[in-house]
């Protein structure tokens, strides 16, 4: 028998993010699981290296690259349709999981207790590793969302400004000290340009 579900993964490459805005540089749902999955392990290395967390890395990096699996079938709705009635977001969030059971069936049945809870991780129990995992995954995501808005508004893009405010509200709103660390010591460099950032090492 065969098992489809890597070759769909490959598929979340021609699935287009911020698909209501005007984009300086085109970005697809691989292109963000693989950096939310880079800014999950930071916020939990930072959280661990700075806090005095005792957070699992490389999990939430592992989570994260699968957070979006799913819209390889239902696509990426974009934040202002999605969020703006409560009816349009339960019904989406209903499909996302629809979309998670029929790729958790791709997958051959010996490796399932693998990929179920990373396809399907808000099914894991209250106090589990993977559910407290999912707030730094989350915290990521919207990470990596604001960080496309600086790039963007840095590039003179202003159909970005408006995004970036109401983002960094979002994630101050989160209170998480790892965000903050980020935002004061990492989060400069994506204003700047390639001489900026070669200039400074």
């Amino acid at each position: 028998m065969n098992y489809h579900f890597s070759a769909y993964l490959y598929r979340l490459q021609y699935i287009q993010r911020w698909s209501l805005m005007r984009s300086t540089a085109p970005e697809n749902v691989a292109q963000h699981s693989f950096q939310v999955a880079l800014l999950a392990h930071m916020l939990c290395s930072i959280g661990n290296v700075h806090f005095g967390c005792s957070l699992n890395a490389d999990r939430a990096a592992t989570l994260a690259l699968f957070h979006d699996a799913s819209e390889v079938f239902t696509g990426d709705i974009a934040t202002p349709v999605k969020h703006n009635n409560p009816r349009l977001l339960s019904s989406f969030r209903e499909m996302e999981r629809v979309a998670a059971e029929r790729l958790t069936a791709m997958i051959p049945p010996e490796l399932g207790a693998i990929y179920t809870p990373l396809l399907q991780p808000q099914d894991s129990p209250a106090g589990s590793e993977n559910a407290e995992l999912l707030r730094y995954v989350k915290a990521a995501d919207v990470l990596d969302a604001y960080l496309k808005c600086v790039w963007e508004t840095a590039a003179g893009n202003r159909e970005f400004a408006a995004a970036k405010e109401q983002t960094l509200a979002k994630l101050t709103g989160l209170a998480l000290p790892e965000m903050e660390y980020f935002l004061v010591h990492m989060a400069q460099g994506f204003e700047m340009s390639l001489d900026e950032l070669s200039a400074e090492n």
